[in-house]
């Protein structure tokens, strides 16, 4: 009898459900429901307007994906429920939110309805910016050693500045709180009735570590009186590991998902960390992108080792055994998005609807023609700030070399090199740091779609690129880790490795570097690290002055 498992990918603007056959990885089904609220990042449902760099959610859209994929997996797929052994998700992180002790999320309150503060602070929230710098700053002045495993800088996009700025903007709401969770965590609470953080989360945005646990409360008081017993007053439930039972679906749940009662549900996990075994890799040295809106780089090593501007290096943070370090970049399928919404002219529209393309096929199909260099344009993939690897949200972005013969598909090209770039000098980083890298994988809707790109990535990095199987890569990275948490009496696997290499999928596809483009962008690398360095390490700090005077115009 064919046993499955359920995997749940909880993205920027919508989740996605996979269900996978154990025995072999194939995925029989699959569902997207897209968040009604999606990001709100200009106002609250209510109306009531946010600040500059907001990024919210609404933890309703988190239930109803539950309420609307699962039940249409069964219905494409005619799986017997009794057959679903394990149910796994994944989340986008830091996505932090408050809570009471019964699960629900203060902005469900009407007391706290129209306070922004009392929602879901998505990953991509850089409100809290002045609070990471003062977090840093204390931090390298009482010689906190725990900074070292986040490259030296604790981004704003991480748990403790999001609390930070609570506690000074709006107090009532964190006294009100009786959990600070991730809502990875959150959702794990709603289908288990069982409260558990997971290790993954802690260990790379909560400051936690599995050998020295937290921050000492000596440094939360710094911070500000109030934070002084953070951890014992808002964290003060279990931690478990990655691949375990976090609990089982409550009755609820099963009503509302079809699901059978008890299924087993593994513990919470990360977006990108969770793609691990689904592009099979179970052994250091290869570097995992996840490409996406953003892109987030996962590599496995066998020691700790401090890596300037890397966002953590976690024991046990993906699989156990391993050292797993995290770096990223912010804006990557945003930074396309951002061209054709907002700079591409309507004649290119209009050519690919007449050529039944859609506008990013079609600016594809023109750049592919170019060769390297043939623009003349350099860009900095800064739209969204910078996460790896100068950890610093007020960098904004720069194309240079623009002229009145400049067409879109050169500045469309010129944006892909920027990611590009970006993701060689993290893997720079790396190597530098002595964390060895030798092979590249990719994962994402981007890397399957767009073989110019990954030759791109390919050409610029020096390196082979491998790409996944599976389109919905976290989601069969959590159905992996389900059927683990299931067990192997039940018919899934007590060795996570094992999962990996018999469920995991990857395409026959190999990008291999193109010595002549090689160097060509050998040279274009060499002019992007010198306005990296320029403008992002503090010799002209023009973006964030100009960044300044945005904010005192549209909040003065």
């Amino acid at each position: 009898m064919k046993k499955y498992t359920i995997g749940v990918d909880f993205g920027t603007l919508s989740g996605r459900a996979v269900l996978v056959d154990v025995s072999s990885g194939e995925e029989l089904a699959d569902s997207v429901f897209d968040y009604p609220h999606a990001v709100m990042d200009e106002t609250l449902p209510d109306g009531t307007k946010l600040g500059v760099d907001w990024a919210l959610q609404h933890p309703q859209d988190y239930l109803d994906v539950f309420y609307h994929t699962i039940p249409a997996l069964f219905e494409q797929s005619g799986v017997d429920p009794a057959d679903i052994i394990g149910v796994g998700i994944d989340f986008t992180a830091c996505t932090f939110m408050p809570v009471k002790k019964d699960g629900t999320p203060l902005c469900f309150l009407d007391t706290f309805r129209s306070n922004p503060n009392a929602y879901v602070k998505l990953w991509k929230h850089h409100a809290a910016q002045d609070k990471a710098n003062l977090l840093n700053e204390l931090a390298e002045k009482m010689d906190e050693t725990w900074l070292d495993r986040y490259g030296g800088k604790i981004s704003s996009e991480w748990e403790v500045p999001k609390v930070m700025q609570i506690v000074d903007e709006a107090p009532e709401v964190y006294a009100a709180t009786d959990y600070f969770m991730e809502a990875a965590d959150w959702v794990i609470w709603a289908l288990t009735g069982k409260i558990t953080r997971n290790n993954c989360t802690a260990g790379y945005k909560g400051i936690w570590s599995p050998r020295e646990g937290y921050p000492a409360n000596a440094f939360f008081k710094a911070l500000d009186p109030r934070l002084e017993h953070y951890v014992q007053d808002k964290l003060d439930y279990p931690i478990v590991q990655l691949a375990s039972r976090a609990g089982g679906i409550t009755a609820e749940m099963a009503s509302k998902t079809g699901l059978l009662e008890g299924t087993a549900v593994a513990a919470a996990n990360v977006d990108a960390h969770v793609t691990i075994p689904a592009v099979k890799i179970v052994e250091p040295g290869k570097i995992l992108a996840i490409i996406g809106t953003s892109t987030c780089h996962i590599l496995l090593g066998e020691s700790e080792q401090p890596v300037p501007g890397m966002c953590g290096v976690v024991e046990d943070g993906v699989y156990p055994g391993f050292f797993a370090y995290e770096a990223g970049q912010s804006c990557v399928g945003d930074h396309f998005a951002w061209f054709v919404e907002n700079c591409c002219p309507a004649a290119y529209f209009a050519e690919a609807r007449q050529l039944g393309l859609n506008i990013h096929d079609y600016l594809t199909q023109k750049a592919e023609k170019l060769v390297p260099g043939e623009s003349g344009l350099l860009a900095l993939d800064w739209w969204n700030g910078n996460r790896s690897v100068l950890v610093d949200v007020d960098l904004t972005g720069l194309i240079l070399g623009m002229t009145l013969q400049t067409k879109p598909e050169e500045i469309y090209r010129a944006l892909i090199e920027a990611t590009a770039f970006g993701t060689r000098k993290i893997i720079e980083a790396f190597v530098e740091g002595g964390v060895p890298v030798d092979e590249f994988y990719a994962s994402g809707g981007i890397s399957q779609k767009n073989p110019m790109m990954m030759q791109i990535y390919s050409d610029v990095t020096g390196l082979p690129i491998r790409i996944a199987g599976s389109t919905q890569g976290p989601a069969l990275g959590s159905a992996i880790y389900a059927a683990v948490a299931a067990g192997k009496e039940a018919g899934g696997y007590d060795d996570i490795f094992r999962a990996a290499t018999t469920m995991g999928k990857l395409d026959d596809t190999v990008y291999q570097p193109d010595p002549k483009n090689q160097a060509v962008y050998d040279k274009l690398y060499a002019e992007y690290s010198a306005l990296h360095d320029y403008f992002g390490r503090g010799e002209n700090d023009v973006m964030k002055r100009l960044k300044a005077i945005k904010k005192d115009v549209k909040e003065g």
